[in-house]
């Protein structure tokens, strides 16, 4: 049998109709739900395990039922997939067979794939107010590349933008004096995110010089011959500019900044539906693992000061 493969193109040698299966449902995915490539690509990844496994015991889409499917995600716990992993594993299958009885199919549908454990909630990294300070102050401003890094890093930690957010984001949809920006985030959802004084300052100062990069097209942030500005490139200068700020360049990235953005606000008293809204999470559950680092920092902060507690 093939390998999986790692990107969303089901391979034509899959019998039993599972090529064609998963080309509809990565159109599926692209036009009808509007989600990413990278996003489609993760789906169909997961699902390229499901097919080898059932082309080897010839299994078509429409044959799964509930013990096979069972079966598959047993024999991937054995070949040491992490819980997470197998919590999105089974998220996909779900996915693809709801698809399946859309589209008339006669087999098991979404409620035949029995939900693994729940995953150890892992509380995601970030960086303390004083350490953000640093990293914002690490660009050379006496440049032209400084003065736009400083406003992109400015705008990335005042709104908590994704770092493909900040990539795309057209020049036209930051508005300056209401200090707001609009924000096409996952599933082509568009977002209102306020922000602040400072990053406000530093966006001024890039377009001033902004022309003189000669932008290519309307991306807000541009490199040296125009071009807008990869996720891979931004995730490059943060790096650099985390150890000229002193910082461990490995616990620095664009999302522990995004991380930061929303802990800090809860730290100031912020409503945990308006972050929920400023970062396009779908679901608030979502938003409220930035509670747990909250208690967590509070708790650690009571241990720390409060004279009866424990050492």
């Amino acid at each position: 049998m093939p390998r999986p493969r790692t990107h969303q193109e089901p391979d034509e040698g899959w019998p039993l109709g599972w090529a064609a299966s998963l080309r509809e449902f990565r159109t599926f995915l692209s036009v009808e739900r509007g989600l990413s490539a990278n996003t489609a690509a993760g789906y169909l990844a997961d699902l390229s395990h499901l097919a080898i496994w059932a082309c080897g015991r010839e299994l078509s889409p429409t044959d799964l039922d509930r013990d096979q499917l069972t079966a598959f995600l047993v024999t991937q716990q054995a070949e040491g997939k992490a819980p997470r992993s197998l919590a999105r594993m089974s998220s996909s299958l779900r996915a693809f067979l709801a698809f399946l009885r859309m589209e008339g199919g006669e087999g098991a549908g979404p409620e035949a794939v029995v939900k693994p454990p729940r995953p150890p909630r892992i509380l995601p990294r970030t960086l303390g107010e004083t350490q953000v300070d640093a990293l914002l102050a690490a660009p050379d401003t006496a440049t032209p590349l400084g003065v736009r890094d400083r406003a992109w890093l400015e705008l990335l930690y005042a709104s908590g933008l994704r770092v493909s957010e900040l990539a795309e984001l057209p020049a036209l949809a930051v508005f300056l004096d209401e200090g707001f920006l609009k924000v096409m985030g996952k599933g082509r959802k568009e977002r209102l995110v306020p922000f602040g004084s400072g990053a406000e300052r530093w966006i001024r100062a890039w377009l001033a010089l902004r022309p003189g990069f000669r932008p290519r097209g309307g991306e807000l942030f541009v490199g040296q011959r125009g071009e807008g500005l990869s996720r891979q490139h931004l995730w490059r200068l943060l790096k650099g500019y985390a150890r000229t700020a002193g910082l461990r360049a490995e616990a620095v990235s664009p999302h522990v900044l995004r991380h930061a953005f929303a802990t800090h606000l809860l730290d100031h008293g912020a409503d945990l539906r308006a972050v929920q809204a400023m970062l396009g999470h779908a679901d608030i559950s979502t938003t409220q693992i930035y509670t747990h680092v909250h208690q967590a920092r509070l708790r650690a902060l009571y241990d720390r000061m409060h004279p009866r507690s424990a050492p």
